[in-house]
């Protein structure tokens, strides 16, 4: 990503109640520059990083450009709107650079004081992998989930975001990720008609759907998933290919 794209994502993360962008490079989802293992065992503070993820994030090449970017989407939805997360780094000139992260969906506020627990490493795992977009085009996603923070959308978002892309879970702090996607079907067209393909798969000229980097489809949510709840229309459970279920799934819907 340019640091352009990420710029105007940045300004972009002040939207209001479940509504939040999305433009992160799912090759980010691969931690050959930032681990998020790296993260979560500390408080998410410059002063308390390990040394391993504050080299990842001050890394004045391609690779620290990657691991801010996945570093700004892991503060956005971990964190609430009145915290932020600030660092400095230097480029290859030696110009300093100051770094400011702010919060956005709450789904773990606790990490400024204590270290990520494991039931919110899901949570955030499944947040930042909804927030995975491979043509880096930043598009409105309205998401909904049994968390507090995202349990209960508002009416006017219910309306404008009606069509349900699909669902999100897995772990991005294991080492490799392991981040799943499930997708409903009658909404496929619609989804990749907006640029988004990481629930659907990209459709290739031979028919074949291709997967998002480090996101495996496992097919279908009406197979994969719980039914969607009365209120919200969130999948309250979803099950990956091996048969393990997890709580902490975002379900997302489009315009």
């Amino acid at each position: 990503m340019e640091s352009g794209s990420v710029e105007a994502v940045s300004s972009a993360l002040r939207n209001h109640n479940a509504l939040n962008p999305n433009a992160l490079n799912p090759n980010a989802l691969n931690p050959n520059a930032l681990n998020p293992s790296a993260l979560a065992p500390n408080r998410l503070q410059e002063s308390s990083l390990s040394a391993g993820a504050l080299r990842a994030i001050t890394e004045p090449g391609e690779p620290g450009v990657t691991s801010r970017q996945l570093l700004q989407y892991v503060v956005s939805c971990a964190l609430s709107s009145s915290q932020s997360f600030r660092f400095s780094w230097r480029d290859e000139d030696g110009e300093l650079h100051e770094e400011s992260y702010r919060g956005h969906l709450g789904l773990a506020p606790s990490w400024s004081d204590e270290p990520l627990s494991v039931s919110r490493r899901l949570w955030v795992s499944a947040c930042v992998a909804s927030r995975a977009n491979r043509a880096g085009v930043s598009v409105m996603i309205s998401s909904r989930a049994a968390h507090p923070a995202l349990r209960y959308p508002d009416r006017s978002e219910v309306e404008s975001f009606s069509h349900e892309e699909g669902a999100f879970w897995g772990n991005l702090f294991t080492s490799p990720p392991r981040l799943y996607a499930c997708y409903k079907e009658p909404n496929v067209e619609n989804s990749r008609a907006l640029g988004r393909d990481c629930a659907t798969g990209l459709l290739e000229p031979e028919g074949d759907a291709r997967e998002c980097p480090n996101i495996h489809i496992v097919g279908s949510c009406d197979h994969a998933c719980a039914a969607s709840s009365a209120a919200g229309g969130h999948r309250p459970t979803c099950t990956d290919d091996r048969g393990e279920p997890s709580l902490a799934v975002i379900t997302t819907f489009l315009p």
